[in-house]
């Protein structure tokens, strides 16, 4: 049995995009701890968990499976959902939330594709939440449909993967699992964070005034990844990522946005720019702006705390060159190949730092652009380099796609 369950926590751990289900999860619900489960007739287990409220459970801890509600969902086949506890007259007087303090909560079951049970994704929190919603429980029946998907592919892949798919085709299955994930995403996400702005516009106490922010900035963080992950499929899907191109005037100030912006965010960090960007530069400005903001950010994470990041940006002869510098330890030329491959992370590196797509994304738009990009790291510095044809005379594309 638990060599059983160990292939089973090893299984959920090969989705790669279990971690943004969980994001998206507590994004969604405002719980602010998220797990699956895998829940057999005798034991509960954890097979992933986003735990903001401390509990202290990891992949393979497991709870008296009699002290849980995911019991009761397996017995049933049902989901379990709770907006709150002290006003539920089924569960107001129960043992499993006076046990762990929950008074929202929310566990619904997964199957595998034979039918047969495997766990439950659920969730908790002490504060009250619209659980019970149309549009949170469609999402969250999304979500466990997607993990059954997922298994399904892994338990193939595992078995015989020659046999079954080719690896072309799994690639593009998976891709359209993203696709679905993001795509039906983008509604609730609307959703949410039309309502926290509206929320803040009204008069609140200072503890409500800070579940909303909490709730706004989980919803931008959100957007983040679903964009992430639509630009993953479009690159990968639709032959590159779309362009709006036209001449821009503003580039500098844009781009000096970017670095004012992630200065706020890491106000730790030392941000040195050398930004001369005069006159009109023919790109999609956007764009040019996410690739800036992916490098700064990738600049700030992994390079040397107690070292300034340089930005440089220059329009000169007909041509844009954008560079991030970062000190700290150079990278090994092997894993520079690696770097721009989705979903690719460097050993040592956890999850919680993104989903991988954020160099991926930045080459496919210099790709888009017609432009080049390198990476130097020797001598203890390491610099993404960016270059494209900048004036009025650079091939003129359109670029139109869904």
């Amino acid at each position: 049995m638990q060599t059983e369950i160990a292939a089973d926590i090893a299984a959920i751990e090969a989705i790669s995009s279990v971690p943004t289900i969980l994001e998206a999860v507590a994004a969604i619900t405002g719980l602010r701890f998220v797990c699956i489960a895998r829940v057999s007739a005798d034991a509960w287990t954890t097979c992933a968990v986003l735990d903001r409220l401390g509990f202290g459970l990891k992949a393979g801890d497991g709870l008296d499976l009699a002290t849980t509600l995911c019991q009761e969902v397996r017995d049933s086949g049902r989901p379990v959902i709770i907006d709150n506890v002290s006003a539920d007259a089924r569960y107001r007087d129960h043992h499993t939330p006076l046990i762990y303090g929950f008074q929202s909560y929310i566990s619904l079951p997964i199957h595998r594709a034979d039918g047969s049970y495997f766990g439950t994704l659920c969730g908790l929190d002490p504060l009250p939440a619209d659980l019970s919603n149309t549009a949170t429980v469609a999402s969250m029946g999304l979500f466990a449909q997607l993990i059954s998907k997922h298994l399904e592919s892994e338990l193939k892949l595992s078995e015989s993967q020659s046999a079954l798919l080719s690896e072309r085709d799994t690639s593009e299955l998976r891709e359209q699992f993203i696709a679905v994930l993001g795509h039906d995403l983008r509604t609730p996400l609307s959703s949410i964070l039309l309502g926290a702005e509206l929320l803040k516009r009204e008069p609140l106490g200072a503890q409500a005034a800070g579940v909303v922010e909490r709730m706004r900035r989980s919803a931008l963080r959100m957007s983040t990844l679903v964009n992430d992950v639509m630009d993953f499929t479009r690159g990968r899907m639709g032959g590159g990522i779309a362009l709006n191109l036209h001449s821009d005037a503003g580039l500098q100030q844009s781009l000096e946005q970017v670095v004012a912006e992630l200065q706020g965010a890491y106000p730790e960090h030392r941000i040195a720019q050398d930004i001369d960007v005069p006159g009109c530069v023919y790109c999609d400005s956007g764009r040019i702006q996410q690739l800036l903001s992916n490098l700064l950010k990738n600049a700030l994470v992994h390079g040397a705390r107690e070292e300034a990041v340089l930005v440089r940006a220059i329009a000169r002869g007909g041509e844009l060159e954008i560079s991030v510098a970062n000190g700290g330890p150079a990278i090994a030329p092997a894993t520079i190949g690696q770097l721009f491959k989705p979903f690719w992370r460097a050993a040592g590196h956890a999850a919680s730092e993104g989903l991988g797509l954020g160099l991926f994304i930045v080459s496919e738009i210099a790709r888009s652009h017609g432009g080049t990009l390198e990476v130097t790291s020797e001598n203890g510095a390491t610099r993404f380099t960016f270059r494209m044809r900048a004036g009025e005379s650079v091939e003129r594309r359109t670029v139109v796609r869904a």
